[in-house]
């Protein structure tokens, strides 16, 4: 499993380093701000994917004395300092946008190397955003997602910077810094998508689709009087479980026992890379 999180990874990293290169190369080449925008963009998604790789390296070492639940944090922490490099790239990209557009200072040179650059980058983006997700989905990893989420957004920015040397090649210069401000745009979005759901695994919140899940294999038990104590929380791939279910007094212990294990291997069949705790308890022995 390790392995082939830390390859996906790995082959971000690279493929992030060459992006970078190429378009800071022609940008500065050109003086095309939106490509400038998107080196600066490839720069930041290069600092994440390497964050990104040791992230995934470390939250697959196994809980410890010192760190009971494991280390899957560390994703979720890496996904939310992403999320402050997009933002960091939001204030830089509309700050250079807007003051070329109010000075006019907007020509550009338009060489066949910026079509070159921006169809490299659209391309190499969507191999890499496809393999991060599949493999983001298989081990339910969020700084994997996180990444992949960095890869496809640069296929909107990148598309969007091509049009924008479209229109300047015909003379309206202004339409690469537009296409700057586009670019801003998109990330502000993901950034704040990215940003709110790491947020929310590092304060523990209840992840509403798990949650409904548990529900439902609950109310399929019969045996299950009535439950509460439901918590649940995410840490990296893995999701712990915790709840308290009523049973009839009248049952054996073994019983009992058996009633648990069986809603504890649903809940694993149901939520993969789960740890879940079921504690049962004779109904008559809690008052309503």
């Amino acid at each position: 499993m390790g392995n082939e999180k830390t390859k996906v990874a790995g082959f971000s990293v690279i493929a992030a380093i060459f992006l970078t290169g190429f378009k800071l190369a022609i940008g500065l080449v050109t003086g095309s701000l939106g490509i400038l925008s998107e080196a600066l963009h490839s720069g930041l998604d290069l600092v994440a994917a390497v964050i990104t790789y040791f992230s995934v390296r470390v939250s697959d070492v196994p809980a410890d004395k010192r760190h009971n639940y494991g280390h899957g944090k560390v994703e979720n922490f890496s996904a939310f300092i992403e999320t402050i490099l997009l933002l960091i790239t939001c204030s830089w990209i509309v700050y250079e946008a807007l003051n070329r557009l109010i000075s006019g200072e907007t020509n550009i040179e338009v060489s066949i190397w910026s079509y070159i650059v921006m169809s490299a980058s659209i391309i190499i983006d969507v191999s890499r955003s496809r393999a991060l997700y599949r493999v983001a989905k298989k081990y339910n990893s969020q700084a994997l997602e996180a990444d992949a989420l960095h890869f496809s957004t640069d296929i909107w920015s990148s598309s969007v910077v091509l049009m924008g040397l479209v229109c300047a090649n015909f003379g309206f210069f202004a339409a690469d810094s537009i296409a700057a401000l586009v670019v801003a745009m998109i990330v502000l979005v993901v950034s704040y998508r990215l940003g709110k759901r790491a947020m929310n695994v590092l304060l523990d919140k209840a992840p509403e689709e798990s949650f409904a899940k548990v529900e439902e294999i609950l109310t399929n038990f019969k045996e299950i009087k009535r439950y509460d104590d439901l918590r649940i929380r995410e840490s990296g791939a893995d999701t712990f479980i915790n709840v308290r279910i009523y049973l009839d007094r009248d049952l054996s212990q073994i019983q009992a026992h058996l009633i648990c294990d069986k809603i504890e291997e649903d809940i694993k069949n149901v939520i993969k890379r789960s740890d879940v705790f079921v504690h049962a308890e004779p109904e008559n022995e809690i008052e309503v």
